[in-house]
């Protein structure tokens, strides 16, 4: 099945180099939870601070449970600080 997968500021480093911007397409397994693609590209636990399926908030205590379906959008942030 097909999934969106976004990671947005200093993450997008763990993307494939040959991505388009900060978004990869990718082919997972059905049963894919967001905690496996967190593992799969070695996204820092510490990092993934935002992380949203298709707009909606996953709580950390949630990510390994939450089973991603055909056509969703992942998507990551680092914290971010201001000043």
């Amino acid at each position: 099945m097909r999934v969106v997968f976004k990671l947005f500021a200093s993450l997008a480093d763990y993307l494939p180099a040959d991505r388009r911007g900060n978004i990869v397409e990718l082919d997972v397994v059905p049963g894919t939870t967001v905690g496996d693609l967190i593992t799969a590209y070695r996204v820092p636990e510490k990092s993934a601070h935002l992380v949203l399926v298709n707009g909606h908030y996953i709580a950390p205590a949630a990510r390994a449970g939450r089973v991603l379906a055909e056509g969703d959008e992942l998507a990551i942030w680092p914290p971010i600080a201001g000043g």
